[in-house]
């Protein structure tokens, strides 16, 4: 469990890591669960932001965290988009189908 928002911060770019690996290797299934692992940590995060506050040495870590992080989304976007594709179109199909 972390125990200072930087904690919260690292954990989160962890679980963000282990989602882009997840979609590298197009199990769906485990991105869904980290992307649930990391929307609980950041509502954690959030919580704990209102009592406690970021200590300035890891303002700058934090920072970099982030950039990671979003780094990490924009991959894993890129490889869901082709997935999303697909998936659009099998319910395209299937819309005709029913009509």
């Amino acid at each position: 469990m972390p125990e200072t928002l930087i904690d919260y911060y690292k954990a989160i770019e962890e679980s963000s890591q282990r989602m882009l690996q997840a979609a590298q290797l197009e199990n769906w299934d485990e991105v869904v669960r980290c992307e649930s692992t990391c929307s609980v940590l950041i509502e954690q995060l959030r919580y704990h932001a209102q009592t406690q506050k970021l200590a300035p040495a890891h303002r700058r870590e934090k920072s970099q965290i982030m950039q990671r992080i979003l780094r990490n989304d924009a991959q894993i976007r890129l490889l869901a988009e082709p997935w999303l594709a697909r998936f659009d179109r099998l319910l395209d199909q299937q819309a005709q189908t029913v009509h």
